[in-house]
């Protein structure tokens, strides 16, 4: 009996990826349909890495598959591939790194660098190519956040190799100098330095480089929205009415300059008592969901205030590799997936797909 190669059609336009909420069809994620007699084999390529995912995707349309009259085996290969997606006009992509994503926030001490790291390794553990910028010059965390240590090496007195830490590509100031060695730069020398370490890095094939911004809306931050090639931007706040104010400005000032916003992180949302497990709002409630409606914005995640947040960091293993099946690390990883759809969903960059047009006089 020959399979009904539309009523195989038919069942798969049918298929909503659980993670966009999209049809499979629709965001093109189907790309290759064979049909062998009673077996059918489909190929499903995702926009945005989700290693988690796979198994659930697989069974879903395998599930489907099944149902239609004919099919004996279903054969279904889910992956991903992360593509380059456009940035702000006039500014170039840099070799070897498809999507720069800025963590940002409007004032300190609400988590942005936790944040971060924790973002770039939800990314890595679903499977892309990740690196970390610590732009924060003054105030350089990186280092003790991934728990790596060293100077990075120079092949050619140019150029450096990014260090790595749970297999995560990384460059920081803090790197360069001792620990306890205050920066003492004006403005102009703080961007040169960001720029070389940006630039200067060989970066090997990342999906997506995580810059960890110093906060606040400076020289750093404008550097950044005016040279870097930056695909979207992460907003990190707390409930807190005073960060709230802080993080719109921050937000405004992406905005200003061209920077889609992926989203808000919500940190420190709720507070658990460690000895009782009880929850409550001590920064006030529902802050940054107000902040994501007032600006149309999605809000990716709400973290908790949790003490092993704290010490897993500090202690150079964040949550993510130290505790990858708590409720906080799924939270993070929701988060990195939130963040790698949002780009995928964006305009991709068609600059590298053109070919240069030379014009000579004969």
């Amino acid at each position: 009996m020959n399979l009904d190669r539309s009523k195989i059609d038919t069942a798969l336009a049918t298929l909503t990826d659980p993670n966009t909420n999209r049809k499979l069809v629709d965001t093109k994620s189907i790309r290759t349909v064979s049909v062998d007699g009673a077996n059918v084999s489909v190929s499903i390529v995702l926009g945005y890495p989700a290693k988690s995912q796979f198994d659930a995707i697989r069974a879903m349309v395998t599930d489907a598959l099944r149902q239609v009259p004919g099919v004996a085996n279903v054969t279904v290969d889910v992956s991903s591939q992360v593509v380059a997606h456009a940035v702000q006009r006039g500014v170039k992509l840099l070799p070897n790194v498809k999507n720069i994503i800025a963590v940002a926030s409007g004032k300190g001490g609400v988590g942005k660098s936790t944040t971060a790291a924790n973002l770039a390794l939800a990314l890595a553990a679903e499977g892309a190519s990740v690196g970390m910028l610590d732009a924060d010059i003054y105030g350089p965390s990186l280092p003790m956040m991934l728990g790596i240590a060293g100077r990075p090496e120079s092949p050619d007195n140019q150029t450096m190799n990014p260090l790595e830490g749970h297999g995560i590509q990384a460059n920081s100031i803090g790197f360069l100098i001792e620990q306890d060695n205050p920066m003492v730069w004006r403005g102009p020398m703080v961007t040169s330095a960001l720029e070389q370490l940006l630039r200067q890095t060989n970066w090997r094939d990342l999906d997506y480089l995580v810059v960890d911004m110093p906060p606040g809306t400076g020289d750093i931050q404008l550097t950044l929205a005016q040279k870097v090639p930056v695909t979207g931007a992460v907003i990190v706040t707390t409930p807190q009415d005073i960060a709230l104010l802080d993080a719109k400005k921050g937000l405004k000032m992406f905005e200003k300059v061209g920077i889609p916003i992926l989203g808000i992180v919500e940190n420190m949302s709720t507070h658990i008592c460690s000895n009782c497990g009880h929850e409550e709002h001590i920064f006030g409630a529902g802050g940054g969901e107000r902040m994501a409606k007032e600006y149309g914005v999605e809000i990716l995640g709400q973290l908790p205030l949790d003490i092993s947040i704290r010490e897993r960091t500090d202690a150079g293993q964040p949550t993510v590799v130290s505790e990858p099946a708590s409720r906080i690390a799924e939270i993070y990883r929701a988060i990195a997936r939130r963040v790698a759809i949002s780009i995928a969903e964006r305009q991709r960059d068609m600059t590298s797909k053109f070919p240069s047009i030379v014009v000579q006089n004969t």
